[in-house]
């Protein structure tokens, strides 16, 4: 008679050790990087939008920093002090080197960074596992590291594994409010400047260029007020001229306008303007003249920051 001998359990330590699919592996590296990575690009995003250096461009910048230290930390530190990340602990995969050791941080570093070697294969490295006998990526292969399938860790996983979902897409919800909201304030802004300019220029370049001769210096102050101290000097230059020679009266009006350009504390203004110099009826001159006026918002107030003349004053006298 012939005896049968049963095999021991662990006799074959090849026929206990079960790969994680495909499908498993693509699941877990989703839930570890995507949350992070749609944070990282919204952030990114609404930064480059907002002013650089500005609350919200710190807001957003701080946030995108902040995911990627949470995807590092999930990736490449908690393995080795937990034996899981996030995403391959809802699978139940843990990733070993030779003789079952979980991978360290360095190994797990250099893995992400050989992870390229699968992509620019044209990704055949990332669908080799689908054939390959131990489930292995060109990454496994390049630093003889292995996916192995043990079982979750615990209760709560996918719970949390749901809360970082959700807060990732949370955040991005809360990211697009926020950048929606500053671009409607910002359109909303450059259209009520647009509207001051329009309606406020015109009669500012008619009191800075009108003046009564019996009035000058009165007016010459006003003039100097509606202006910005940069631009201040050059008026005044122009006016002392003006001192010097005959004091005549000026009055302009404006007859037609149109605004050049707007944003909420700049904008620019093209102006027609009819007037007439003097104020003896029968030697009444009348001027008309283009220019463009370049306003800048200081303290609530527009200010003429520069006065370019495009057309020069013509004049005609008054017939007698």
């Amino acid at each position: 008679m012939t005896a049968v001998l049963e095999t021991p359990p662990n006799a074959n330590p090849e026929a206990t050790v079960r790969y994680p699919s495909w499908a498993a592996r693509a699941g877990a590296l989703a839930i570890d990087v995507l949350p992070a990575v749609a944070v990282i690009t919204t952030m990114a995003l609404l930064a480059i939008t907002t002013p650089q250096w500005g609350p919200l461009w710190w807001v957003f910048t701080v946030t995108a920093v902040l995911a990627f230290l949470a995807m590092v930390v999930n990736r490449w530190v908690l393995p080795p002090l937990t034996g899981w990340s996030l995403g391959r602990a809802v699978f139940g995969i843990r990733i070993v080197t030779g003789g079952d050791v979980p991978a360290g941080t360095a190994r797990l570093v250099l893995r992400d960074v050989a992870h390229l070697l699968d992509t620019i294969s044209l990704f055949i490295g990332w669908l080799w596992p689908l054939w390959d006998a131990k489930k292995r990526t060109f990454a496994d292969l390049l630093l003889r590291t292995e996916a192995r399938l043990v079982g979750a860790p615990g209760a709560g996983v996918r719970r949390r594994a749901g809360v970082a979902c959700l807060v990732a897409a949370l955040l991005c919800v809360a990211g697009g409010g926020l950048g929606y909201q500053f671009e409607y304030r910002q359109e909303r802004a450059v259209e009520t400047a647009r509207d001051q300019i329009a309606e406020q220029g015109p009669r500012i370049v008619e009191q800075m260029l009108s003046y009564g001769a019996a009035t000058m210096k009165e007016d010459f102050a006003r003039s100097q007020a509606l202006t910005t101290d940069a631009y201040r000097p050059q008026l005044v230059a122009q006016q002392q001229v003006v001192e010097k020679g005959q004091a005549t009266s000026n009055e302009y009006w404006a007859t037609n306008s149109a605004v050049l350009s707007a944003s909420q504390n700049q904008g620019a203004l093209l102006v027609a303007l009819q007037g007439q110099r003097g104020t003896d009826p029968k030697a009444l001159k009348f001027i008309s003249a283009t220019v463009r006026v370049d306003f800048d918002k200081l303290d609530g107030q527009w200010r003429v920051a520069n006065l370019t003349v495009l057309k020069k004053p013509g004049m005609d006298e008054a017939g007698g």
